[in-house]
């Protein structure tokens, strides 16, 4: 059993988002769905976006710390996962806490840089996109992946076919059932060890 800080993409904390916490709880796993939103949620993503960069993306992994203060505490392991806008954060924790058990990074990757010098050896990280997703692909995310996963060992990219975004959210027309099944599948494996892997 894993536990899990799932952060929300820039529509906010939808009823898909719950959804797939909802699919990891039924593994059996404890799963925490943070919002960074206080509520609000959006339609669109540049709205989404706009309200994000009006609080301040510094200020969202402020909150996003903070909050993993409050649920798994800096000594407890803990899985932390994001889609999209929530990958900020889930990289940052799992990038700079020393109890991170592991990394699932949905729809986007930012370069380790951002966060340290390296990506750490013994957490695991699961990278998942659309092959032909334009804000994977065109921004730079498929880059700063493939450089993680040249550079670390047990992180691990997996492509699927089509170019939706957030095809993970079920309550979004961009959804894809069958990626979104294999992507949870695998998921699945890298919760149920527990995340961490010996260093």
């Amino acid at each position: 059993m894993s536990r899990v800080v799932l952060f929300h993409h820039a529509l906010g904390l939808t009823p898909g988002v719950h959804a797939l916490a909802d699919r990891f709880r039924a593994a059996g796993h404890v799963v925490d769905t943070p919002d960074l939103f206080d509520g609000r949620t959006f339609d669109a993503l540049p709205d989404g976006v706009a309200h994000a960069e009006e609080i301040g993306f510094g200020v969202l992994i402020e909150r996003s710390a903070a909050v993993a203060d409050r649920l798994t505490g800096p000594d407890d392991e803990a899985v932390y996962a994001g889609l999209s806008l929530g990958v900020l954060p889930a990289q940052m924790l799992a990038q700079t806490r020393p109890a991170a058990a592991g990394a699932l990074l949905l729809h986007a990757c930012v370069p380790v840089s951002e966060f340290g010098d390296a990506w750490p050896a013994q957490v695991p990280v699961q990278i998942h996109a659309m092959a032909a997703d334009p804000f994977f692909v065109d921004d730079g995310d498929i880059d700063a992946a493939r450089v993680l996963v040249d550079s670390a060992p047990s992180a691990e990219l997996f492509l699927y076919p089509g170019n939706d975004h957030l095809f993970a959210d079920s309550s979004l027309p961009s959804f894809d059932a069958e990626a979104t099944d294999l992507l949870v599948d695998r998921a699945l494996r890298l919760l149920a060890q527990g995340g961490r892997r010996p260093a």
